[in-house]
C-alpha cells in the first residue's frame, strides 16, 4: 500500500487500547478497554495508519525487561485480529521519566520518525490517549487534533485540569473517539 501522505492515528497503549494494570508486563493479563477493538477496526477500515506510541518506564525502573513489553505488544496484535486490525508499528520509550530519552512522550520524535518511515501526513493525523502527556505529544507534533479518552487515567486527568477540553476533544473511550474522527470527514 502506498502510504504517501496517509493520515495516522497515534495511540497510547495502557489505559487507551487496553486496561491500565499498572506496569503491565504479563501478556496473559492484557484486557482490551471497552470499544477499543471496534474503534480500531473503524479507523483501519477508513484508511488510517494505526501506530502505538507508549512510555514504558517499568523497563527503566528495572521492574521488567524490554522483552516483556514486546510480548505484551504481540499479544495485543493477536487479540485485535478478530477485528482485522493491523498496528503498523509500536514505538516504545523504556526510560524512566528523569532519564534521557529519544522519544518519551511528550516529545514528538517518535511521531516524526513514523512520518518519515511511512510517509505519513501529521497535519491530518490524530493522537488518542488517557493522559495529558499524550495530548501534548500531539500538540508538539502539529497533529490535526489530540483526543483524551476517559478510560485509564483520562477521567482523572480531565477532573484535574478542566482546561484540557479547550485544546483537546474528550471522549468516553476509543470507540467513541473513532466515531468522532470519522465524523470530521476528509480522512484517508
Amino acid at each position: 500500500m502506498n502510504r504517501a501522505n496517509q493520515p495516522a492515528v497515534f495511540l497510547d497503549r495502557d489505559g487507551t487500547i487496553n486496561e491500565d494494570l499498572h506496569y503491565l508486563h504479563e501478556p496473559e493479563k492484557l484486557i482490551l478497554c471497552p470499544g477499543a477493538g471496534e474503534g480500531l477496526q473503524m479507523l483501519g477500515q477508513a484508511g488510517y495508519a494505526l501506530i502505538v506510541v507508549t512510555n514504558q518506564s517499568g523497563v527503566g525502573r528495572g521492574y521488567f525487561p524490554l522483552e516483556a513489553v514486546h510480548a505484551v505488544n504481540e499479544r495485543l496484535s493477536e487479540i485485535l485480529k478478530p477485528w482485522d486490525v493491523e498496528i503498523l508499528a509500536y514505538y516504545i520509550a523504556p526510560e524512566k521519566p528523569d532519564a534521557p530519552s529519544f522519544g518519551r512522550k511528550p516529545k514528538p520524535d517518535f511521531l516524526f520518525q513514523a512520518r518519515d518511515r511511512f510517509g505519513l501526513s501529521l497535519k491530518d493525523s490524530f493522537i488518542i490517549g488517557d493522559k495529558r502527556v499524550d495530548l501534548e505529544t500531539g500538540w508538539n507534533a502539529g497533529l490535526r487534533e489530540s483526543i483524551l479518552v476517559r478510560t485509564g487515567k483520562g477521567r482523572r486527568e480531565e477532573e484535574r485540569d478542566p482546561s484540557l477540553a479547550k485544546r483537546a476533544h474528550i471522549c468516553d473511550n476509543l470507540g467513541q473517539a473513532a466515531r468522532y474522527i470519522l465524523s470530521l470527514g476528509s480522512g484517508a
